[in-house]
């Protein structure tokens, strides 16, 4: 009874621990985060929030061993691990490159013109759409982020300052509709002619169209 105590303990503690690590995390980083969002006008709460999602909050073996909190892929020099993602100096590094590639490269660029520091689901949808990840839930996921830890307190939003609405994308699964086909049977076709023609078989035009026997007439029109 005591072991099985000590291990809820234990494993209740290591849950604990785990949203401390978080909170941790947004300490040790958030100042850096409102200096780049003073300096380049992109919500702070959103650099922490990619960056905690991408990185694990700073768990993660590329965030321990090269630095890289945003999953920028590159050449790295460190002997420690392979991997396909580039390295850093250090956390600063990596934050201020996530800023820069939002600055420098297209589209991400042009977010800038659309969204101010104060809208960080623009600025997360908008980071998505231009394709910084192929995941269809990482929006909602890091938006998440922000939501549960009220990374929006950083952004500094001015009072009275109102969210825009923005719709949440949802999937429809729609089935197709099969349209049908039909063919105007010509002089000298027969159904195999007309099968080979139409990369199907006999048997399945026979059934299609109810068709008993083989003999058919020009001018009649035969689903496939």
């Amino acid at each position: 009874m005591k072991k099985i105590f000590t291990f809820c303990l234990f494993f209740l503690t290591g849950i604990i621990a785990k949203a401390q690590d978080t909170e941790e995390y947004i300490a040790a980083h958030v100042e850096y985060a409102q200096g780049l969002m003073h300096d380049h006008k992109i919500p702070a709460s959103v650099i922490l929030a990619v960056a905690i999602h991408e990185s694990a909050a700073g768990n993660s073996k590329i965030a321990q061993h090269l630095n890289n909190h945003f999953g920028v892929k590159g050449p790295n020099n460190n002997a420690e691990i392979h991997s396909s993602y580039r390295d850093y100096l250090n956390a600063d590094e990596s934050y201020s490159h996530f800023v820069e590639m939002m600055e420098t490269r297209e589209p991400f660029n042009n977010l800038f013109g659309k969204y101010d520091q104060y809208d960080y689901k623009g600025w997360i949808y908008g980071i998505r759409h231009c394709g910084y990840a192929s995941s269809r839930s990482w929006s909602s996921q890091v938006i998440g982020l922000i939501k549960k830890y009220e990374l929006y307190q950083y952004d500094e939003r001015p009072e009275g300052y109102e969210e825009p609405v923005y719709a949440i994308p949802v999937r429809r699964h729609t089935r197709s509709r099969r349209t049908t086909k039909t063919y105007t049977v010509k002089p000298g076709d027969n159904l195999n002619i007309i099968a080979k023609k139409k990369r199907t078989t006999v048997k399945k035009l026979m059934q299609k169209n109810g068709i008993k026997k083989a003999n058919l007439k020009p001018g009649q029109k035969i689903k496939f």
